[in-house]
């Protein structure tokens, strides 16, 4: 935990900027057969960085639970698969010294994905993300912590994992074949010849 603390502590006094926004828009990225099914989300172990704002538990588990039903609710597939999101870490920026001090937000999660047919994980270790806050010109120059509530970075960190946690999730159909349809890889399977 002592390494998410510092991790945490270092992130804040990143300033790159990034597109700032938290809407999802136009199609899914294909995802197989893929359809949420439990979205469990805990904070109960989550550690808070030396420079924060507050957070309950209760604000990290709805924003998150939200962010996750919104993004992969869309996706109509035929096979459940089941999350399991544990934050692991945040920090909310105070308001700082514009120019001098403007540290930013973080969040660190971990996630496990269950494949509800097969009852088991898919992922044997958890994966764990680590995703910023957006930033626009005015957080740039004055901090978030000066431009945004505590509710808006919440909701901006969740929509930002939870984005991540999409993009990870397409590496592994990909690469892995995560979220394939069963049916047809069964019959190709079964009519395939020998070589």
């Amino acid at each position: 935990m002592i390494r998410t603390i510092f991790l945490l502590a270092g992130l804040a006094l990143l300033t790159a900027c990034a597109p700032s926004g938290n809407t999802i828009s136009g199609t899914p990225v294909p995802l197989g057969d893929f359809r949420l099914g439990h979205n469990v989300v805990v904070a109960s172990k989550m550690q808070q960085g030396p420079i924060s704002r507050d957070a309950t538990e209760q604000e990290w588990v709805d924003a998150l639970t939200r962010a996750v039903d919104a993004r992969f609710g869309r996706y109509e597939g035929d096979q459940l698969y089941h999350f399991g999101v544990s934050v692991e870490g945040y920090m909310l920026a105070p308001p700082g010294i514009p120019v001098l001090y403007n540290p930013r937000s973080a969040l660190i999660i971990n996630v496990t994905v269950w494949d509800d047919a097969a009852g088991g994980k898919l992922n044997s270790k958890v994966h764990q993300i680590t995703a910023l806050e957006d930033t626009t010109k005015a957080s740039f120059w004055k901090g978030s912590g000066r431009e945004r509530t505590k509710q808006e970075q919440i909701d901006g960190l969740a929509f930002n994992a939870v984005r991540e946690i999409e993009e990870w999730l397409v590496e592994q159909h990909e690469q892995r074949g995560w979220f394939d349809d069963r049916d047809a890889r069964a019959a190709a399977a079964g009519t395939a010849t020998p070589g």
